[in-house]
């Protein structure tokens, strides 16, 4: 049996207290249960000490324990200050990630800004007979992700494992929290779904271990998916949560 190896690391502040009141506990019980037994020697019958020299032994003994009984007490009180302390840090340290990622998201080009470049990027790519492929990346946090900092955190935690794989000529845009885009110049359909494996890979490692979010990547393509820019635009749209008002990308 494991019963007593099974600790549930919530309860690791709780035990540690039960633990050092237990043994605090145990050193007063030694120490009084010993001037008791001593007592009877000190002030009775002495064998090895007598008189003053022996009352002074018994005082310095009991002084001695409550001293290490104290001691303990201050390195109780020393760890539960450092641990604040750590804590305090970590709160720091999650609200600096919290604001940087709230910050890149910010900066992240919107809807319209998709439109003026995607209208732009269409009509090269007709004129010059060349593709030009969008990728459709909608983000869904886990079920025990409630916080929505926390949320904010690993969307933008997913944002900058998919700047990483630009080229300088592609360019990423947010349509919604959790839905964003990458249009790739000059890329076909066989080149799209490469950079969509690259970009789930990046996007498991981003989520971590404990899957964060989960993801949806879809490839857009002209001309083998879809004729026009407006086509292209609506399979955007299609993408979009439907309890969350729609942005116009008509």
């Amino acid at each position: 049996m494991r019963v007593f190896d099974q600790i549930d690391p919530t309860t690791l502040d709780r035990r540690e207290l039960h633990l050092w009141l237990l043994a605090t506990t145990v050193m007063l019980i030694l120490a009084t249960g010993t001037a008791l037994l001593m007592y009877p020697a000190t002030f009775s019958d002495p064998i090895i000490l007598s008189g003053p020299t022996l009352r002074k032994t018994f005082f310095g003994f009991c002084a001695l324990s409550l001293l290490l009984a104290g001691y303990f007490l201050d390195r109780q009180l020393t760890i539960r200050q450092l641990r604040k302390q750590l804590v305090g840090e970590q709160n720091r340290m999650t609200q600096i990630r919290h604001e940087a990622s709230a910050e890149l998201l910010e900066s992240l080009p919107g809807t319209s800004h998709f439109q003026d470049r995607l209208a732009m990027e269409f009509r090269r790519a007709s004129n010059t007979q060349q593709s030009l492929s969008l990728l459709v990346v909608q983000l869904k946090p886990s079920r025990e992700v409630l916080d929505e900092r926390e949320i904010a955190t690993s969307f933008g935690d997913a944002a900058k494992a998919l700047i990483h794989t630009l080229r300088r000529e592609d360019s990423i845009y947010q349509f919604r929290p959790g839905v964003l885009g990458i249009l790739l110049p000059d890329v076909a359909a066989a080149g799209a779904n490469r950079v969509s494996d690259r970009i789930a890979d990046r996007l498991r490692a981003a989520s971590g271990a404990s899957e964060r979010f989960s993801f949806d990547v879809r490839v857009v393509n002209y001309p083998e998916h879809f004729a026009t820019a407006r086509e292209m635009e609506k399979a955007v749209a299609a993408h979009f949560p439907a309890n969350q008002p729609e942005h116009n990308v008509a």
